[in-house]
């Protein structure tokens, strides 16, 4: 299974960015999805993590109200919309899956990592 991050970049506070994660080598349908940052000198910490058996969704409570995660199943893409950014959400941004459908905000619990993205927030 493949996860190819993108929709990065450079934005200022207060401002939007969508990122994608493109899955490819398996059964879309039977991953379930997470979200997760590192900002440098920090450790990785859940975002978001997204179910594709019922399409449950949970965030953490700094995202909460301002990043919404959505599915596209014929494109096999999870979206990442994040609105309302602040200089704090400045990370390397990664999705990661892991085969079923039980969700975890554990690194440990996903199998599969994208390469990551980039997002600066400006002040």
């Amino acid at each position: 299974v493949q996860l190819v991050e993108s929709g990065g970049g450079l934005v200022q506070a207060g401002g939007s960015l969508r990122l994608s994660c493109a899955v490819s080598g398996d059964t879309f349908d039977d991953y379930a999805i997470a979200w997760f940052r590192q900002a440098p000198g920090k450790e990785r910490e859940w975002i978001s993590c997204f179910s594709n058996y019922d399409y449950s969704t949970y965030y953490s409570d700094f995202v909460k109200g301002r990043f919404t995660v959505s599915s596209d199943n014929a494109k096999n893409t999870v979206f990442l919309q994040m609105n309302r950014l602040k200089p704090e959400d400045t990370a390397v941004y990664y999705c990661a899956a892991h085969q079923g459908y039980s969700l975890s905000y554990h690194a440990s619990s996903y199998t599969y990592w994208g390469q990551g993205t980039q997002v600066t927030v400006s002040s």
